[in-house]
């Protein structure tokens, strides 16, 4: 064999690099908050290719936007999740919500309320995002997977599907900490709504809350009921892992898969 043809045997041999994943775009905005009255930082991801005109794109609402920003990181993951076609292309929102966390998360009416009046009326005026709430997604952790299953609960016209990660369903109403399980009780008392769950919890999860209860048993009796309610509903207990940000960045592409993949 020729030696001017060993750099060339040798690279083929190694076999070709994989080809680069498409990056989507992240924008860095505020949005004015007449609700709270303040401004909110927010970042839109929208995917690669992404286009004004043809079918709306399926929408992510993610809060804790700065987590799902860089510790997570959502972005990255939906540029995977794209390019191999596992999902189809979403814009995804990554909402600020760390002036006041609780004030906004911990089943807040008021939140609530800001994100159906003022924060989706935004979005669909500025990108070309889908109406219909089976291709919307609202996620988030621990508080922020509350707030999600609360918005789910409170506004299913906008948000059919819930993607909760170790979410805190120990509290109660408005904040506080009695009733505890408070959301729960309302899926079990309320007639079936058109929303979807993915729910994950690490299986070491086993602390208490401020009012004793179990983190991972919270999880697993909302599970109970929206199952008994006849629910769409993936659950998973993530073995080995606890209620840090490694545990969200691993579990939450099957929790966007599970959620956006398109009908067979």
């Amino acid at each position: 064999m020729s030696l001017l043809l060993l750099p060339l045997v040798a690279i083929l041999s190694a076999g070709a690099a994989p080809p680069a994943v498409a990056k989507g775009h992240v924008e860095p905005l505020t949005i004015a908050d007449k609700t709270y009255g303040r401004e909110r930082k927010v970042w839109v991801y929208t995917p690669p290719g992404y286009a004004t005109t043809g079918k709306p794109y399926g929408l992510v609402l993610f809060f804790d936007g700065e987590s799902y920003l860089e510790e997570i990181p959502a972005p990255a993951i939906l540029d995977t999740l794209i390019a191999e076609n596992k999902i189809p292309p979403v814009v995804a929102v990554m909402l600020d919500t760390n002036q006041d966390r609780l004030g906004d998360l911990a089943n807040r009416s008021r939140f609530a309320d800001f994100a159906a009046r003022e924060l989706v009326p935004w979005i669909r005026a500025k990108w070309h995002v889908d109406r219909d709430p089976a291709r919307v997604v609202v996620s988030g952790y621990s508080a922020g997977g509350l707030g999600a299953a609360y918005l789910g609960f409170r506004h299913p016209e906008l948000f059919g599907n819930v993607l909760s990660q170790s979410g805190a369903f120990w509290r109660g109403n408005e904040g506080t900490s009695q009733p505890a399980e408070w959301l729960t009780e309302q899926f079990r008392k309320s007639a079936r709504l058109p929303v979807r769950f993915y729910i994950d919890i690490g299986a070491g999860e086993t602390h208490a809350a401020a009012n004793g209860v179990i983190f991972l048993e919270a999880n697993q009796r909302l599970r109970d009921v929206l199952q008994a309610k006849h629910y769409t509903v993936g659950y998973v207990e993530v073995a080995g892992a606890k209620h840090e940000p490694g545990h969200w960045r691993a579990a939450l592409p099957d929790g966007l898969v599970y959620l956006l993949r398109p009908a067979p």
